[in-house]
């Protein structure tokens, strides 16, 4: 008896690990002192010295349930960017610049070709958000994961100036508040999604004209990664107030996390078209319109309050980014919350 009989198989690590590390040598950025493959990842905090008062900021998160549209599909080659996203996102609404990302994967068999596709999609979101991929782990574990299937995890540390960091303490009367497009469910509320639609490759190779592709495809779109967007608002000079990532929860948990006490968010639903995919979510699974803000982001990502006088060069600095931006409320004293109306 040995590992491998027991269902370990060390030389597929082996080579998991040189299969990957093509698409992580594209992330790396020369604060990075370590090669891959090493115990630990070091990074430095060298250029950071300008700052009166260099602040970590962190986050982590998985992919949830969404996990399983992939193993169905067969498709693992965009799901880490959906990770990096969910970590570098909550790094950037604290108005952080992301420096390095760790990924953690189990799997019931390691494939190594798989494993690779999947660190793939980890390296395109940390390229995409200017992270560094520095370490990770890819644990085998028989019987505790079906062979074909396996979770994701990651973690993500970023920096900022302590008086820098977004906190929405200067929120007052007036502020408006921007909206940046979602690419649709992103990664939260899976569960309800997949109680709607028949999870069958059948179903998921539909193809809608609404959506334009397959409900798989419009599915399994990753989660828009915003720190570009959020970046190119700051080297603008503007002063981004308040920031919220509309993960799960929607809007009714995730917009108030952004807001003192004292003041209230007003959005208004008409002020954007909603996503195909959410109005086909809502008649399919006869969802209410409430249930729907309070569960999925409705095609709005990320939301910003800034001052009515920097309303033009914010949405000018999204665009210039690459993203889709639009004017979706204000803010008002009042008790802390949001109405959409």
């Amino acid at each position: 008896m040995d590992y491998k009989h027991a269902g370990v198989d060390i030389e597929a690590g082996y080579k998991s690990v040189e299969l990957m590390k093509e698409h992580i040598k594209k992330t790396m950025r020369p604060e990075v002192l370590t090669n891959i493959g090493g115990f630990s990842g070091a990074f430095s905090m060298e250029r950071f010295k300008h700052m009166e008062k260099p602040t970590l900021v962190s986050g982590t998160d998985g992919v949830g349930t969404k996990l399983k549209l992939a193993f169905l599909m067969d498709k693992h080659d965009t799901i880490g960017i959906d990770c990096v996203a969910m970590c570098v996102n909550d790094i950037a609404c604290a108005g952080g610049e992301p420096l390095f990302f760790l990924d953690y994967i189990a799997c019931g068999k390691n494939t190594p070709e798989k494993i690779a596709e999947i660190v793939k999609g980890v390296a395109t979101g940390c390229e995409q958000s200017s992270a560094a991929l520095i370490g990770g782990e890819t644990a085998e574990m028989p019987g505790f994961y079906p062979e074909d299937e396996y979770d994701l995890a990651g973690f993500a540390v970023g920096i900022v100036d302590e008086k820098d960091l977004i906190t929405g303490k200067e929120l007052v009367e007036g502020d408006i508040l921007i909206g940046i497009a979602s690419s649709g469910v992103h990664s939260n509320g899976f569960s309800l999604v997949r109680k709607v639609f028949p999870m069958t490759k059948e179903s998921l190779n539909t193809y809608y004209d609404e959506l334009g592709r397959t409900l798989g495809e419009a599915l399994l779109e990753p989660t828009k990664i915003y720190v570009k967007a959020l970046r190119t608002v700051k080297e603008k000079g503007v002063t981004i107030k308040a920031c919220s990532h509309i993960t799960g929860g929607g809007f009714y948990e995730n917009v108030p996390r952004m807001l003192p006490e004292g003041m209230h968010a007003y959005i208004e639903k008409n002020s954007y078209e909603v996503p195909a995919i959410f109005t086909m979510l809502a008649k399919e699974g006869n969802i209410e319109e409430q249930m729907m803000y309070n569960t999925y982001n409705m095609g709005i990502g990320m939301i910003v309050a800034v001052s009515k006088e920097d309303v033009n060069t914010v949405l000018d600095a999204v665009k210039e980014a690459g993203e889709t931006p639009y004017v979706v409320g204000y803010i008002k004293a009042g008790e802390k919350g949001v109405t959409l109306c």
